[in-house]
């Protein structure tokens, strides 16, 4: 593994090396430019400075971040080009606003016990660490010569033993599962406290998820800055190359982003780079967002034939390290579908234990020990040629002016997968060795009821697009779809807790420039409207005791998106306005701006989202406290079948992938404010 690593990093390090070689000499063989030199050999830089400024309901300043960016080209030698982008950031929101998103943030907690009530004295909140019922593990046996099965609970009038061996997940810097995206957790739910600071002042949970989860304040304010060299947003060298039939191969060769999509927001074939969520959610454009990899793109371009005004065929070879999506590190503004915290929460209730909401029984706050429920392995994959990403793509357009492309793709799953460690050969109960006593025999190894390892699965697409014209109605049509294979879903129908599915996903948007006059008389308004579309195949969803069980993503799922954006003044004023829809998840958001054009430098945007949604009982899904891996131990409900989870739900974990990031994030309406200054 380490050669593996070694070998990735060398010819990354290689890579980078011979690009910055190549052009420094270059650059002196056309003599480094002076700010009047020859204009093929000088290079021309345009530098931007962004303030983003965002308030936020509930929790006040969610972002204060300051970008500066320069990009650059360069004419080299022998046809060569140089790009680059460089783009540095600060964001002031973790020093102030530290009692939310910083050294500050969190405090002590309490977790729902729904079973307390004044019949039998037992409070209906308990705080982190004092659960009505402990579930035990050797070190924490009374006796710990004799194996105790998982019905062995302890009921007293001090019922927290375990409150003094909980010394690394003390009862402070807290919040509750769901409560920064959605609000208070739903009574009866489970859930448990999650450690909210920057990792240099709280590590409980701390962990690599990929490029996220476990970072300081420092790398929190200042992305870029990091191991990765993100500060380095883009930078490559490209060449055209004519060959002797009047064709062209058109090679690009370095860090950058490679756009196969032809439309905004919805990734159905632009998926050759992650997307860094945690920058600001879903609402900044994808260029800004995707994350740049190292990699190689030729392109050899045919040029007409009989048939077709141009023909292109593209290979793309991600050499880089594989980077999952950034889904934003729990404590932070932006945490898409409150993954990251959930990722964190379980991942300090495997290291140090805690208590869980209305877990036994499904209404009783319980107690765990290390290493019984969480997160245990992030398995992150190293660098390996297998590990590497291909892709091709042809594309065309036909002599009637249709533009079409076809599409092939081998990636790694840019989105984590969780398998069940059930049936691992471990067993908490007595010291990570041996069997359980049962009646009849032996049970076999017994782990938690939920407790993961973090995988990335390979996947493989197949897909195209097109945009055509229809003059007839003045609009564009642009239209993508694509199918996977080797993508995994929760899934609590099955033992692992998980299943690879086929998904099938496209869009189609329909853009039209269109003259109404209450907004401007002299210039058209661009009304742009998408519709995305997924489904899944061998979805399972059917009845439990309790609920639905199975799979909580929608098997077929509807998101429509319209843009309406007018020109005042010549474009001095541009104002707009996006309206969405999740259907399934009935979440809405809209978000209104204002652009003004104060100078040729100078732009100021004021701006709002606001999301409604139909309440979280619509996201409610089974979180697997009711699942019966070990009849009868595990076994709760009598007609409930070996291996098969009765249902009963939560809005957290999984219920959350229902509510789609417009749902998630219904609790974080923000106003903002930008200025951009380009020098």
């Amino acid at each position: 593994m380490y050669e593996k690593e070694g070998i990735g990093r060398l010819l990354r390090l290689s890579a980078l090396a011979v690009l910055v070689t190549m052009a420094n000499q270059l650059w002196a063989a056309d003599n480094l430019p002076s700010m009047g030199g020859d204009e093929e050999s000088a290079m021309h830089t345009d530098v931007t400075y962004e303030n983003h400024t965002a308030v936020r309901q509930y929790t006040g300043l969610s972002k204060f971040r300051n970008t500066l960016q320069a990009e650059s080209d360069k004419q080299l030698s022998d046809g060569w080009a140089l790009h680059s982008i460089l783009r540095g950031s600060w964001d002031g929101v973790y020093q102030l606003n530290a009692s939310h998103y910083g050294k500050t943030a969190g405090g002590s907690i309490l977790l729902g016990n729904a079973m307390g009530n004044s019949t039998n004295g037992l409070p209906n909140q308990v705080p982190q660490g004092e659960g009505i019922v402990n579930w035990y593990t050797a070190q924490h046996n009374p006796d710990p010569t004799k194996d105790l099965p998982p019905s062995n609970l302890f009921f007293g009038t001090n019922p927290n033993p375990f409150l003094n061996f909980y010394p690394n997940n003390p009862n402070s810097g807290l919040v509750v599962l769901g409560e920064s995206t959605y609000g208070p957790t739903p009574t009866g739910d489970v859930a448990f406290g999650v450690p909210v600071r920057p990792c240099d002042t709280d590590s409980r949970g701390c962990r690599n998820f990929g490029g996220y989860g476990n970072l300081t304040q420092a790398q929190l304010a200042s992305p870029e800055f990091d191991d990765h060299l993100d500060f380095i947003r883009e930078l490559y060298v490209k060449k055209n190359v004519a060959l002797d039939d009047g064709k062209e191969m058109f090679v690009k060769l370095g860090r950058q982003q490679v756009v196969w999509g032809r439309t905004d927001l919805f990734r159905v074939l632009d998926v050759l780079n992650p997307v860094d969520y945690s920058r600001n959610n879903i609402y900044d454009e994808l260029s800004d967002i995707r994350i740049p990899m190292f990699m190689l793109q030729t392109e050899y371009r045919m040029g007409p034939s009989d048939s077709m005004q141009d023909r292109n065929l593209q290979l793309v070879w991600n050499f880089d390290k594989f980077r999952p999506n950034d889904l934003g590190q729990c404590g932070t503004p932006n945490v898409i579908l409150d993954a990251g915290c959930f990722f964190r929460g379980m991942a300090n209730l495997w290291d140090n234990g805690g208590t869980v909401a209305n877990f036994a029984g499904g209404n009783t706050a319980t107690n765990f020990g290390p290493n019984q429920i969480g997160i245990r392995n992030v398995d992150l994959p190293g660098w390996s040629l297998s590990n590497t990403q291909l892709g091709a793509k042809f594309e065309g357009v036909s002599s009637g002016g249709l533009s079409f492309s076809v599409n092939a793709l081998t990636y790694r799953s840019q989105l984590p997968s969780l398998h069940s460690i059930n049936g691992a050969a471990f067993n908490p109960f007595v010291g990570g060795h041996g069997n359980i006593p049962g009646a009849g025999g032996v049970v076999p190894p017994v782990s938690s009821l939920i407790a993961f390892d973090m995988e990335f699965p390979r996947v493989n697409l197949i897909g195209g697009s097109m945009d055509f014209q229809v003059p007839s109605a003045q609009a564009a049509i642009r239209m993508e779809g694509a199918l996977t294979k080797g993508e995994e879903f929760a899934n609590t129908a099955r033992s692992g807790l998980y299943s690879a599915n086929n998904v099938f996903r496209s869009v189609i948007g329909v853009d039209r420039p269109t003259f109404i006059p209450f907004i401007s008389e002299t210039s058209a308004t661009l009304i742009s409207t998408q519709v995305f579309y997924q489904h899944i195949f061998n979805h399972e969803l059917h009845q439990g005791p309790l609920g639905q069980v199975g799979m909580p993503d929608w098997e077929n799922d509807f998101i429509m998106t319209m843009l309406v954006r007018g020109t005042l003044k010549n474009g001095m004023f541009n104002p707009q306005v996006i309206f969405a829809r999740d259907f399934q998840a009935t979440a809405n958001v809209i978000a209104p701006q204002l652009e003004w054009n104060v100078s040729t430098t100078m732009k100021l945007t004021f701006g709002a989202n606001y999301k409604f949604w139909s309440g979280s009982s619509n996201y409610r899904f089974d979180d697997c406290r009711s699942c019966n891996p070990y009849p009868p131990f595990t076994q709760g409900y009598p007609s409930q079948q070996p291996g098969q989870s009765a249902g009963l739900s939560s809005v957290e974990p999984l219920g959350i992938f229902r509510a789609g990031p417009i749902g998630a994030a219904f609790n974080q309406n923000d106003l903002y404010f930008k200025l951009n200054y380009k020098f």
